[in-house]
């Protein structure tokens, strides 16, 4: 059985672009110990002070990640993107260096396929999902959007008049919409889970969840 990786490992970024360096600097926000790798002497020197580790390498070379010890990270995320050939050699070099848990930038889907080919475990498309995502909340009435591989969604939102002033079974929300509003904010407030006897106000935000194509539908309600 393949041994469990600890929730606060180290992770080793490579790259410092915009992704990566977002990715570095959540990542010491959450406590965690990041290893940031770049070519770029200037990008290393910018992110030294923000990160555990920041050091000058070319992760092209195997026997360059042996020496900063990548073999040794758990979890290892490249997040170089704008050369498909560095992308995909780095991404088999921590193949080779049996990293458990690689996650890979794609920006397309022929390169995301290449890089699970070759052994990537998660494969992310930024610009993609970012695009995606901006396009449902120029609707208007959605405020955040989270869609999941199975076309499930989980989406913030102001609520269509005619589930206001109703709780939620009177609304008919789940019969007739297909969806199910989970949480609900009134202002001044925290979000508190929803109940059959919710009541939704004018001026609340609601956090629902369902379908991709019912939620769209909810949300072009009145």
């Amino acid at each position: 059985m393949a041994e469990r990786i600890k929730h606060d490992a180290p992770v080793l970024v490579i790259g410092l672009g915009r992704f990566g360096a977002a990715t570095a600097g959540q990542l010491d926000r959450l406590g965690r110990e990041v290893l940031a790798v770049d070519s770029d002497e200037l990008l290393v020197q910018k992110w030294a002070e923000r990160v555990t580790h920041a050091v000058v390498a070319d992760a092209r070379s195997i026997d360059a990640l042996k020496q900063i010890g990548a073999h040794e990270f758990s979890t290892a995320v490249c997040a170089v993107g704008s050369s498909v050939e560095a992308s995909v050699l780095i991404t088999a070099n921590l193949v080779d260096l049996k990293v458990p848990q690689i996650w890979a930038k794609a920006i397309s889907a022929s390169h995301g396929r290449i890089l699970s080919r070759i052994g990537a475990n998660k494969v992310v498309y930024p610009e993609r999902e970012a695009g995606e995502r901006a396009a449902h909340l120029l609707t208007g009435r959605m405020l955040d959007f989270i869609e999941f591989d199975d076309d499930f969604a989980l989406v913030k939102m102001y609520p269509p008049k005619t589930i206001r002033g109703k709780n939620l079974t009177d609304s008919g929300v789940r019969s007739k919409y297909h969806v199910t509003v989970v949480g609900v904010k009134s202002p001044g407030k925290d979000f508190t889970y929803a109940t059959e006897q919710t009541v939704v106000s004018n001026h609340d935000l609601i956090i629902v969840s369902g379908r991709e194509a019912d939620i769209e539908r909810f949300a072009a309600l009145d």
